[in-house]
């Protein structure tokens, strides 16, 4: 077992061996998986696609339409913001 301090912007130091033993480079993405209980870290190596359905939903959400809100958002604080 190894153990990390988390520094003042809440970011973590992998240890050098456990970097070279997963063969993880700068760059590389990770997921981290929390249970409620237990915390832990997984290469992301999914595509959204792959990962549909991994996250429990309370109702069935139209995509669409919630890509529409968020341009539309976007939009207005673009525009003003541009004032």
């Amino acid at each position: 077992m190894l153990y990390v301090r988390v520094n003042p912007r809440g970011q973590i130091t992998i240890p050098r061996e456990i970097l070279r033993i997963l063969n993880i480079k700068p760059g590389n993405q990770m997921l981290v998986l929390f249970d409620g209980e237990h915390t832990s870290f997984e290469f992301f190596t999914k595509t959204l696609p792959d990962m549909r359905g991994t996250v429990k939903v309370k109702r069935v959400e139209d995509f669409n339409r919630i890509r529409r809100k968020v341009l539309k958002k976007r939009a207005a604080r673009n525009m003003s913001n541009e004032r």
